[in-house]
């Protein structure tokens, strides 16, 4: 071959070059199996932890009783709730509609399954994508029977993937009869009730072999959302969702049409309950919202509160030091965003379940004024407005103040300060009444108003624990301040979202601080006066019935109520007497103003236990000091320059008549 001229490539090198081209496809095969030996490997490992950390052991065990333990904020246990559970049932002892209702709306290819059931998942998530929302699950039954060999609540991914391991390691030792056995014997129905057994007898006094189908439905039907559907609570509810159940039950075959068209939902039989409260005032009013945190779980459970173990003794001897004789007397004390850390129900728990501070619809007198002036801020009242403090009627109806004492033209803070029935009547059918009521929605009161003309004057009954959560508003200079006792969650990523979300403002707030402060100050509640800022509100009933205080100083903002179960007057005894004398003391010794003892270490469980009984003939309380005359100056109380109100500039605009109120 000569110099320059192009070599052809021979047959063998054509050959070689065409044996190659096959190679690119060998070499995705072989990165397709390397990636599957991968995913195996991962696989495996990923089941070997399941295996390792999932409870399988525990699943096979009988199911540990449930119980819940209340804590206070610093860890300190306040009261402990068990749970009412009723004994084993089998079903196969059962009538076969009280089975089939439980499948039928839970689990309808229970039967048909191995534990997981792949069609009910995508049902379900096919479902809940048309109704933009999670509207149900796809767990099977051996799926939630898995969850009680947990002890955590957690919701993570790694618990779904053992929970579904667990179910077929129970289908592998269990028959399908003892899985459905053990699930109706532990499943929660609401009301801290466990197992069908005890709650067929705590909704319809009878026994799990004796239940009706629209009885068994209602059961059935409550497993989706027992604390919400608990038929105690919400029997409506819970009804609607039993029609669902039968629906279901007619669809699956289990009845037939004609049977669906003659049920009827089941009504409630209870019988005798046992179940008499137990634990503290606090206790009972946030074990519902612990049960509804611990929905589901099994086992001891431990809840966090708000309650902070100093302020809740503190409370109680404030209390207890105020010579009631036979009357009663409830106090609530929350931080500024709601959170409940002091609560007195009543003198002594032991003879008195009934918590006064949240159970009990007493009229408010004089500090529902606070929703008056309200409204009248918002209407362009101011605190220096001048209005007439005199005599008026409506009609048959005649306001009078405390001891007819009227100070004839005054200013808007003068008229609070001093309590002037008169003004406050005035301002209510000037500003209208409807927005009254309107003002009291926006700060959470949910009781019935009436649009009286009384309504200014405190007719219409309210709670002890809604009406310091307004207060705590006019404090927190936002709205609503919802009271609760448990811990609540951050909102926003990692808890770093904006702490107003939700809430609203309210120009009139300052104008408010500025009138409170002038009843503390020199007006109907200076026995609460305290060496700090202080802000508050008397409230008196006729025939002295109720007697209240709410106020706040720092972050603390605590109400008060006196008087008798029975409705029986307490002569002479006013909101500005013992109830602001116990704000006084209480707040004195939680805000650190005076040199206070620590109180008792008696365990929390223990403080609404009163040591020992009254006298019988212990005195009712002292009636208030008698307000100043018309035209006399108040008495000051002897505080130093800081309790100075804050500086109140709102434009003043064109004062509204000052007539006299036909």
């Amino acid at each position: 071959m000569l110099a320059g001229e192009a070599s052809e490539p021979g047959p063998a090198v054509q050959a070689t070059a065409d044996e190659a081209v096959p190679q690119p496809p060998l070499s995705r095969v072989r990165k397709v199996k390397r990636f599957a030996l991968g995913a195996a490997i991962v696989f495996a490992f990923i089941l070997l932890w399941l295996i390792v950390t999932a409870p399988l052991s525990r699943s096979l065990q009988p199911i540990g009783a449930p119980g819940l333990t209340i804590l206070s904020a610093e860890g300190e246990p306040i009261a402990r709730r068990g749970a009412v559970i009723g004994e084993p049932v089998s079903v196969t002892e059962l009538p076969p509609h009280v089975g089939q209702a439980f499948l039928a709306i839970e689990d309808r290819r229970f039967y048909s399954h191995i534990g997981i059931d792949p069609w009910g998942i995508a049902r379900a998530m096919v479902r809940n994508l048309r109704a933009g929302r999670v509207r149900e699950g796809g767990s099977t039954i051996s799926q939630q029977l898995a969850k009680t060999s947990f002890l955590s609540l957690d919701r993570t991914a790694a618990r779904k993937m053992q929970e579904a391991l667990i179910a077929l390691w129970l289908e592998v030792w269990l028959s399908k009869e003892e899985i459905l056995s053990r699930y109706l014997s532990n499943v929660y129905f609401g009301d801290n009730v466990y197992g069908l057994r005890a709650a067929a007898r705590h909704y319809f006094n009878a026994d799990p072999e004796d239940l009706t189908v629209p009885q068994a439905a209602m059961l059935a039907g409550l497993v989706n959302a027992p604390s919400r559907l608990a038929p105690t609570s919400n029997l409506e509810g819970a009804q609607e969702r039993s029609r669902l159940v039968m629906r279901e039950m007619a669809g699956a075959g289990y009845i037939t049409e004609d049977e669906l068209d003659e049920l009827r939902p089941a009504r409630l039989r209870r019988g005798g309950t046992d179940d008499v409260p137990t634990g503290t005032y606090f206790a009972d009013w946030v074990i519902p919202q612990a049960s509804e945190l611990a929905e589901g779980s099994y086992g001891e459970r431990q809840v966090l509160t708000t309650l902070e173990g100093d302020l809740q003794r503190m409370a109680v001897r404030a209390v207890r030091r105020a010579g009631l004789g036979r009357a009663q007397a409830a106090l609530v004390a929350m931080r500024l965003d709601g959170r409940v850390v002091a609560m007195v129900g009543g003198k002594d728990y032991r003879r008195s379940a009934f918590n006064r501070a949240t159970q009990a619809r007493r009229q408010p007198g004089s500090a529902f004024k606070l929703f008056v002036y309200l409204a009248a801020f918002r209407a362009g009242y101011t605190p220096v407005t001048p209005v007439n403090d005199v005599p008026i009627r409506l009609g048959s109806w005649q306001p009078r103040n405390y001891g007819d004492s009227y100070r004839g033209r005054i200013l808007v803070r003068d008229a609070v300060a001093f309590s002037s029935n008169s003004v406050a009547v005035q301002v209510q059918e000037r500003v209208g009444r409807d927005n009254v009521i309107r003002a009291a929605r926006d700060l959470g009161i949910t009781t019935p108003l009436r649009p009286d003309p009384s309504l200014a004057l405190g007719s219409g009954g309210v709670s002890l624990i809604e009406l310091t959560a307004a207060y705590a508003a006019v404090a927190a200079g936002r709205y609503p301040i919802r009271p609760h006792g448990l811990p609540q969650q951050r909102p926003g990523w990692f808890g770093w979202g904006a702490s107003d979300e939700g809430y609203s403002r309210d120009r009139a707030f300052p104008m408010l601080r500025d009138v409170f402060h002038a009843v503390v100050s020199r007006g109907t509640g200076r026995s609460a006066a305290l060496p700090v800022p202080a802000f508050g509100k008397t409230g008196t009933t006729s025939d002295y019935r109720d007697a209240w205080f709410i106020g706040f100083a720092g972050d603390l903002v605590v109400g008060v109520w006196v008087g008798n179960d029975d409705n029986r007057p307490l002569p002479g005894t006013t909101g500005g007497g013992v109830p602001a004398q116990i704000w006084h003391r209480f707040m004195a010794d939680a805000l650190g103003i005076r040199s206070a003892r620590r109180p008792a270490p008696v365990p929390l469980s223990q403080t609404d236990r009163a040591p020992q009984a009254e006298p019988a003939n212990a005195q009712a309380p002292a009636a208030e000091p008698a307000l100043p005359a018309p035209g006399e100056a108040p008495p000051q109380p002897e505080v130093p320059e800081i309790v100075a109100p804050p500086p109140v500039s709102p434009a003043e605009p064109k004062p509204p008549p000052t007539g006299q109120t036909a």
